[in-house]
């Protein structure tokens, strides 16, 4: 016999974002047997970060067997790092393989998100509107650019454009052209044109720590062994060497000085001693921080790039821009023919600027006012129903995400089965189990590499790496269950 209290609820999920997050939210509530969920979309296309970044160089710092979901390997990877298009690709294969586009809006952007009468109402910029039981946030955090504040930069007379905004009809060859940035996205452009410029200038505010790496293709040998053996296809999924650099690098980060940091300093500082001939250049790039404490950058060619003909280092600050090119403090004016900004994005926005509203009229902006945090990354008080992947404070470094957001993901569906299996209507992290999250990660945080003394996106407003400070181990532990005390559940 049957009763309303036994029959799973029919749910209506609303995923936010289609990039490697939503999508795998789409496949995962479709595999769960979840027949009422959108995914809105604001662009046109799936891919999120992928589908937004066409620069030239454009390289995933993750091994291309490590960046793929773990039910979805991928044999026909053409290097160790993948290139851009290729993992914009895998994710379109994806949505396909797992027939998941149907419930996808495109060009459909979600400007509020507000918690009444027990559902989450949803407004978009179109007028469409729309409700949900559950609101899944997968809307990534690199995806709001950041623009520099230099001033005149509306005064130059050639082509300018941010990184994640590549304006392809723009001539490059012959062409001088200057790079503001020198994260990974700076590097990678600068790997990629130099040589192609009649003169191209990186303009450096900060050195950054370059790890050196090899980035081979495979053969069509490989490539043939990887789609007829799928025990291989899966030990490259979970390369050995791969996972305990992982362990390593994230262990070190928790000690500044551990030596375990001290072997990735030396070997980044070995690998800027042995590639830069010039003592005058090398101590231009060589940093005044601990390595890792701003992302650490993976460059197979980034030094010689810089060392070619046709390409300069510049450290002298920017004074402002002009019709003509970039000023620098010391009079010198950079002619320039085009001006790429490799300035990053907002890493803090996450959902925002969408007008997120919880129980009660809470707004998210005032919650976040100080900084953005959620209970293990995936929730917060206030916002039942409301679960994030990659959310605030979630482990950020150099390893795969997508490996993160599956554990996320394991996590949440415990916590939507509470109302699904009629448990409770509403679920959502309590004030004091986020207290003491916030308290301890904030204190642990401090003590990492990240907080040893640099500037860099994963800091918060007060200076406070915005990051998971414990072990990768610790996180997956954290991941496995979700503790009920730690959770409101309400009826």
């Amino acid at each position: 016999m049957t009763t309303s209290e036994t029959v799973p609820r029919e749910l209506r999920v609303v995923v936010m974002g289609a990039g490697m997050a939503g999508i795998l939210s789409g496949i995962k509530l479709k595999q769960a047997g979840f027949t009422s969920v959108t995914i809105y979309e604001k662009a046109a296309r799936v891919g999120g970060t992928w589908r937004e970044n066409t620069y030239p160089g454009l390289t995933c710092d993750v091994p291309s067997h490590s960046y793929t979901y773990s039910f979805e390997p991928n044999p026909d990877w053409t290097r160790f790092l993948p290139p851009g298009a290729e993992v914009q690709a895998y994710f379109e294969r994806a949505v396909q393989k797992y027939q998941i586009e149907p419930m996808i809006r495109f060009n459909e952007e979600i400007v509020a998100c507000e918690f009444k009468d027990g559902r989450w109402h949803l407004a978009m910029k179109s007028g469409l509107r729309d409700q949900a039981d559950i609101v899944i946030a997968a809307t990534g955090v690199l995806h709001h650019p950041s623009m520099p504040s230099i001033a005149g930069l509306d005064s130059f007379a050639g082509s300018s454009f941010h990184s994640a905004r590549w304006d392809h009809t723009v001539a490059l060859d012959g062409k001088r052209i200057g790079v503001i940035g020198n994260g990974s996205t700076g590097v990678q452009i600068m790997s990629a044109l130099a040589g192609r410029a009649s003169m191209i200038s990186h303009f450096q505010r900060t050195a950054q720590w370059i790890f050196p790496v090899q980035n081979d293709a495979f053969t069509e040998e490989q490539k043939a062994a990887f789609r007829s053996d799928p025990v291989l296809l899966h030990r490259m999924q979970n390369e050995e060497t791969y996972l305990a650099n992982v362990e390593r690098f994230t262990n070190a980060v928790l000690d500044p000085n551990s030596p375990e940091i001290r072997e990735i300093e030396a070997i980044a500082l070995n690998n800027l001693n042995h590639s830069v001939a010039d003592p005058v250049l090398r101590a231009k790039l060589l940093p005044d921080y601990r390595v890792a404490c701003k992302r650490l950058i993976f460059s197979p060619d980034y030094y010689r790039a810089i060392q070619h003909p046709q390409a300069a280092l510049v450290t002298d600050g920017i004074e402002c821009v002009e019709a003509g090119g970039v000023r620098t403090r010391d009079g010198k004016l950079h002619q320039l023919d085009v001006l790429v900004l490799a300035s990053g994005f907002k890493a803090d926005q996450f959902m925002r600027p969408m007008n997120v509203v919880g129980r009660d009229g809470v707004k998210l902006n005032d919650v976040w006012a100080k900084r953005p945090s959620a209970y293990l990354a995936v929730s917060i008080p206030g916002f039942p129903n409301f679960f994030m992947l990659n959310g605030p404070t979630g482990p950020v470094g150099n390893f795969s995400l997508i490996d993160i957001a599956e554990q996320q993901w394991a996590y949440i569906a415990q916590l939507i089965e509470l109302v699904r299996s009629r448990q409770c209507s509403e679920v959502e992290a309590t004030q004091a189990a986020m207290d003491d999250y916030d308290t301890a990660r904030i204190a642990a945080a401090k003590t990492t590499v990240f907080g040893s003394g640099c500037s860099s996106w994963y800091l918060d407003g007060e200076g406070v790496p915005a990051t998971w400070p414990w072990s990768q181990r610790r996180f997956k532990e954290a991941m496995a269950a979700p503790e009920q005390a730690h959770f409101a559940l309400r009826a």
